[in-house]
């Protein structure tokens, strides 16, 4: 299958010209100027601008938080970022608290399978990491998964312990690879929640038509 786009804008990461473009089998084959060549199909970009497709490395389908989950699943997520012109997303699979690494990619692979309409890639939201865990972390990103992230948020839901975090990044910068850090003091944030809540404020109401 070869489709040629003839007479667009093309804007790379680090140019910007007009040019027709060959793609065969879902990839750019050839860029040049008046490509002449038989093609299946022959779109004609005059006046538009032709780009790469987006990556939105930060997304959140079907994850339950707090009672309820993100709106979007991997189907209408997905066809909702196609249409915006993003074609990678990356999202964020979940190692519950008690399993494995492995479950918790297997949980989002089944959540995406046959749903996602553009590519995807997955972050692991690392909850448990004990030196067991770390055959496992080497296995993931030998498959591809490279980036791990970890909460000092959430109590009782995401907050690792500075162990959990040191033996975590320890095991990443073995094999090259990355550790993404919430970096927020949960338990204070908690307790200053808790004084604010049992605080009482008297209001004032200030008419401003009476400031000069």
């Amino acid at each position: 299958m070869k489709t040629l786009i003839k007479n667009g804008r093309i804007v790379t990461a680090v140019d910007d010209y007009h040019a027709d473009i060959l793609i065969e089998d879902g990839e750019v084959s050839l860029i040049g100027k008046m490509l002449e060549m038989e093609a299946d199909k022959v779109i004609d970009a005059s006046g538009k601008l032709v780009i790469p497709g987006g990556i939105d490395p930060h997304t959140h389908m079907e994850l339950p938080f707090g009672g309820t989950s993100s709106s979007d699943d991997f189907f209408t997520g997905t066809r909702a970022a196609a249409f915006g012109g993003t074609t990678t997303i990356i999202d964020f699979a979940v190692q519950n608290k008690g399993e494995s690494m492995l479950k918790g990619v297997d949980t989002w692979h089944q959540k995406a399978q046959g749903k996602a309409v553009i590519d995807y890639g997955f972050h692991l939201i690392t909850t448990d990491f004990e030196d067991s865990h770390k055959p496992e972390m080497f296995k993931l990103i030998d498959e591809g998964i490279t980036s791990f992230k970890l909460f000092m948020a959430y109590p009782g839901v995401f907050l690792s312990d500075d162990a959990t975090i040191y033996r975590a990044m320890s095991a990443a910068g073995e094999r090259g690879g990355l550790v993404c850090m919430h970096a927020e003091n949960g338990i204070v944030i908690n307790e200053i929640i808790k004084k604010f809540k049992d605080c009482s404020f008297p209001f004032t109401t200030i008419d401003i038509r009476s400031i000069k």
